[in-house]
Parts: structure tokens; sequence; C-alpha cells
């Protein structure tokens, strides 16, 4: 897809780390923009710097895990804009890390209600109108490096988000196979500088944190801290989205600990119980 310049954006989870980080990098491209959120307070503030920014924007409160709100996004962006040409279903949470059974059904619906229902609503609410439009779009879905590697910790979110590798490779076939201008991309990104450790700050009834789980997300604050920043992330989302490029990794150090994982696989190898490592 070329030509970005006067198309439309539509970006869930937008209002802070990879979210904005893609909304800058379409603004700057000249797109105009629907922003997705369940932050009220931090969608306002993001929708302000764009529209400063020169950016023609609309925000909405939506809270990815209802199929509904998911839809009536949708109805607003095509009502406001006429068109969609790129949907970048992103919004995302993680939980802490505990063993796989030590997870509670609610945790378990929370974190794929959004990881992965986030992306299944996006895609049911704007991939027919893009299709039906028949203008040249784009699908962008966030997984992330979780989502191609596996046996680090935190299975919980790294079963989400190889759900959503697997959805958007099937929706690149079946978008290809019915000879569709709609391309697909997935982000697997390694650390970011975001605030998805406090994640559960949008959750309601959320689980205490005990002295190990606060340890734990200390830990895993460390990595993220030492991420790249999230305008670094949208920069790769629109190169990819000009050269049609379907997985979208963001440094080429995390390369070496996904072909072992594949290679251990193709070899009939135990999965191996290595952990990822913070970036130098």
């Amino acid at each position: 897809m070329n030509k970005l310049d006067g198309g439309v954006a539509v970006v869930t989870g937008a209002a802070s780390g990879i979210g904005l980080g893609m909304a800058r990098a379409f603004a700057g491209e000249g797109m105009r923009l629907v922003l997705a959120d369940i932050e009220a307070a931090a969608l306002r503030s993001a929708a302000e710097e764009l529209t400063a920014a020169g950016a023609e924007v609309i925000a909405e409160g939506v809270d990815v895990s209802d199929g509904e709100a998911v839809e009536r996004l949708a109805e607003r962006a095509y009502s406001a804009f006429g068109k969609v040409n790129i949907i970048c279903n992103n919004a995302g949470v993680i939980e802490n890390n505990l063993a796989t059974w030590e997870y509670s059904i609610e945790d378990w619906n929370w974190v794929f209600g959004i990881n992965l229902m986030g992306v299944v609503h996006g895609i049911r609410a704007f991939v027919p109108r893009m299709i039906d439009a028949g203008e040249d779009g784009h699908v962008v879905n966030t997984a992330s490096l979780g989502g191609l590697i596996a046996g680090t910790a935190n299975p919980i979110y790294i079963a989400s988000k190889h759900a959503v590798v697997a959805l958007s490779e099937n929706l690149y076939n079946d978008l290809n196979a019915r000879k569709t201008s709609l391309r697909v991309s997935v982000l697997c990104p390694g650390w970011v500088r975001t605030g998805i450790v406090e994640s559960d700050r949008n959750r309601e009834n959320a689980p205490a944190l005990t002295e190990k789980l606060v340890r734990a997300r200390q830990r895993f604050q460390t990595g993220v801290d030492r991420g790249i920043e999230p305008d670094a992330v949208g920069a790769f989302v629109v190169d990819a989205v000009r050269g049609e490029r379907f997985y979208i990794q963001t440094d080429p150090a995390w390369e070496a600990i996904v072909r072992q994982r594949f290679a251990a696989i193709v070899d009939g190898r135990r999965p191996a119980a290595g952990r990822i490592a913070n970036p130098k």
C-alpha cells in the first residue's frame, strides 16, 4: 500500500504505548485517524496532541473485548470519513507471571478477551467493509515476540499472542485466496517502553498483588525500560505497510531466539525452558 496520505487509519489501544506510536507515524504520513482506547483521559490527551500536530482525528472510548462496541467504532469511522484504509488491532494486556494452572478462569477470559477477541472483533467489524469498498487496505494485528517463541514465562500472555499470529496467518491466506485488495501484517515486537506492566489498571476487580508478584513485575519492568520507543515501532509498521510485509519484528537480535524455537520443533526436541533476555 503505497499511498497513505489522505487515507484513514483506525488504531485500537491508541492512547499510549505502541498504539500511540503507530498513530503518530500514520499522522506523519498525512493520514486521518480514528483513535480507540478504554482510558478516557489518556485518549483525550493523545487526540489533542495529534490534532495540535495537524492531524484530523476522532477519538472513541472502546472496550475491544465488547464486539458490539467495536462494531459501533466501525460505524463511527465510516460515518466520519467514509472509508478505512488501515485497521490496527493493537489493544493488549498482560497478566501476572504464574504457573499455567494457577490462573483463574477470570484471568483467562480477561487476557484472551482483549488480546485475541479484540483482534477478532476488529476483523469482523472492519474487514468486510474494507473488502466491499474495493480500495487498497491493510490490517495490522499486534502480537508479540511472545507469539513466535514459547517456554519463557507468562503462559497466559504467550498463548494469547500465539493465537494472534495464527489468526493473522489465516486471515492473510483468506484474503489472498479471495483476491481482495487487502494485505495483512502481524506485529511481533520485543521489549518496548510502554505501560503494559500495569495493564490491570483497566481491569475491574483486579486480583491483589502479593510481594512475590510485585518483585516479578519489577523484573519485567526492567526489560520494558530497556526496550525501544513506541515511535520506533510506529516507523516499523509504516515501512511494513508500504512494503506489504507480513511479519514485523522490531529488532534483528531476537531472530536467533525465533530460529532456535522452530529448529527445536523440526528436530522433535523438547521445548526450551529459557527466557527472553533483556536487550543490550
